[in-house]
């Protein structure tokens, strides 16, 4: 499954700073979300300490993350705070293994985080906060929810400047709660917990052969 690349939200980012979500913004008679009202009194506190860590890569004015590229150019991420097409941005962190930024992005009915990669400027939409091997080459995200519905752990590694899908396998989320870790670099524990409250769930471990495939063992 090597060579699935990930291309979402490929930007063409010119000298001095792209916006991105602005021009596709405007009030139009709609309210402003409840969940965006909450989010500017709540976690904007809490994203500034963030922010002061990041070394002037990141910056926030208002409604608008800045994002620091290569070049010395730039990319700001524009909250929309209008009705069911809202949508709005925190920064979490720069990931230097990866060289991208981690951005959590929210609308009235989903939650996932953006991977901005530093080279480009290219947006890679994952469900799951990335979790990296010991030795940095590659991460892991588990996206496992009833609403929306999803259900997959995704194994990624950084591939010039883009990030590259090594593997997909699917979990059994409509039932059950899952998790996985690193247990080594080629080897990955997942656990699975049933919704319900039964004793028993699902339990295996994927691990990556010589020749560069994922495989899945146990039930």
């Amino acid at each position: 499954m090597r060579g699935a690349v990930i291309v979402l939200g490929m930007l063409a980012v010119l000298v001095g700073a792209t916006d991105v979500g602005a021009r596709d913004c405007a009030a139009a008679g709609r309210s402003v979300d409840a969940g965006y009202a909450r989010y500017n009194e709540e976690d904007r506190a809490d994203e500034a300490l963030r922010l002061k860590r990041a070394e002037g890569l990141a910056a926030r004015q208002d409604g608008r993350l800045r994002l620091k590229l290569d070049g010395g150019r730039s990319i700001e991420l524009a909250d929309c705070p209008y009705g069911r097409d809202a949508r709005w941005y925190l920064f979490e962190r720069y990931d230097r293994p990866g060289r991208f930024y981690v951005v959590r992005t929210q609308s009235p009915d989903d939650f996932s985080y953006t991977l901005v990669m530093m080279p480009t400027g290219e947006r890679v939409t994952v469900h799951g906060s990335p979790v990296w091997a010991s030795e940095k080459s590659r991460f892991l995200t588990v996206a496992c929810s009833l609403q929306p519905p999803r259900a997959a752990l995704h194994i990624r590694a950084p591939a010039g400047d883009t990030l590259e899908t090594e593997a997909t396998f699917p979990l059994p989320c409509d039932t059950e709660s899952c998790s996985a870790r690193w247990d080594r670099d080629t080897w990955i524990a997942v656990t699975c917990v049933p919704r319900d409250g039964g004793r028993k769930g699902a339990e295996y471990v994927v691990i990556r052969n010589k020749d560069g495939e994922w495989n899945r063992f146990g039930r």
